[in-house]
């Protein structure tokens, strides 16, 4: 495993690096395209709404144009592109924590999630993307752990999408878990990838997914103790998202 560890730009081609990334960009978009499709979102929202939005997409740009660039040799923009990560980073976290309390004060949060799952695990991914992301930057210089670490990262933010592809309120009492546990998905195909290809998984993967695995049990045992449902009902205390159950629920007379 030191082996792997320690191989570069070498250790693996930058062809899965860039395919995955434009696999999980696309998941985000297709979700968030579905819902306003679908008319089950549009673009009459608050201003909080269109920030988080505008700053989101611009991270999404700002992530494929990392992996467009190295693939195609062009290390001193990819290099200065990467400096702009190092303040968009911090500001997907603030953007992402803003929206979510936005969320579960102004409307409860989203009928097929329970409002503890909502609020607290939720946090707790964001969290994840912002640390691994900014770990990834800091390891820059080791190419094989700088672009596993952010490819986890990048997969943290996918549940969101696929969350809008999956029938969620069919998956009821189930759907937080189930839109999370998809997003692992792309981090064990990287893994088994790793695998076939030298036969080892390299350790960034085992740092990365274990961190971002970790964070959720811990998120959802934090979210459903005494504690954490106190935090949630603080939270929306006096808000219109306190009117609707703590729990999941189907709305009288909702239809798919």
């Amino acid at each position: 495993m030191a082996t792997l560890a320690n191989r570069g730009a070498g250790s693996q081609g930058t062809r899965f690096f860039t395919i995955m990334a434009f696999v999980m960009a696309g998941v985000i978009i297709a979700g968030f395209s579905l819902n306003l499709a679908m008319g089950r979102s549009s673009f009459a929202l608050p201003l909080a709404f269109h920030v988080h939005g505008l700053i989101f997409m611009g991270w999404l740009a700002l992530y494929l144009a990392q992996v467009v660039t190295i693939a195609a040799g062009q290390k001193a923009l990819h290099r200065q592109l990467g400096r702009i990560a190092y303040v968009w980073i911090p500001a997907m976290v603030a953007a992402g924590v803003m929206i979510i309390l936005v969320s579960v004060r102004g409307t409860g949060g989203p009928f097929f999630f329970a409002q503890n799952e909502f609020l607290i695990s939720n946090l707790a991914g964001l969290l994840v993307f912002g640390g691994l992301a900014l770990w990834a930057l800091r390891v820059r210089r080791y190419t094989g752990w700088h672009r596993r670490l952010m490819l986890v990262a990048m997969s943290a933010l996918t549940g969101p999408g696929l969350g809008r592809l999956l029938p969620m309120p069919l998956l009821i009492p189930y759907a937080w878990p189930i839109a999370v546990g998809a997003s692992f998905t792309f981090g064990a195909i990287a893994m088994l990838v790793d695998w076939r290809k030298h036969g080892q998984v390299h350790p960034a993967y085992w740092w990365g997914m274990g961190i971002n695995v970790g964070a959720f049990l811990a998120s959802m045992a934090l979210a459903y103790s005494p504690l954490g449902y106190s935090i949630t009902e603080a939270v929306i205390a006096g808000t219109p998202g306190a009117a609707r159950p703590m729990q999941a629920f189907l709305p009288p007379g909702f239809v798919m």
